[in-house]
């Protein structure tokens, strides 16, 4: 099992690739493949066939996946990409905080 440093529904931001420096929150995170589908970047043209009577075809834009290393989480609090730390709570359970202000993400 791979471990991704992200998860769904954070807000991050593209290091490098053609929308670098984009931002946009996490859809889908594979971690097997080590990658994640990010809202609004990496749009590529799908060819869609009609699969029933009265069904469109044609060409949708859709979002690919890229690879989790390839984006860094943004901090909700200093609003600045960030690593993340983990920190191990008196109850037992970990926490993810941000590296830079150490404000829990």
């Amino acid at each position: 099992m791979s471990k991704v440093h992200v998860k769904t529904g954070d807000t991050v931001v593209i290091l490098s690739g053609k929308d670098r420096g984009k931002k946009g929150k996490i859809m889908a995170v594979s971690p097997k493949e080590g990658k994640v589908i990010v809202e609004n970047a990496n749009i590529v043209s799908k060819h869609v066939k009609p699969r029933k009577m009265g069904e469109a075809g044609g060409i949708i834009k859709a979002e690919s996946a890229i690879y989790a290393c390839k984006v860094q989480v943004v901090c909700p609090r200093c609003g600045k990409p960030t690593r993340v730390t983990h920190k191990v709570l008196e109850d037992g359970t970990k926490e993810r905080i941000c590296k830079k202000c150490g404000e829990s993400l």
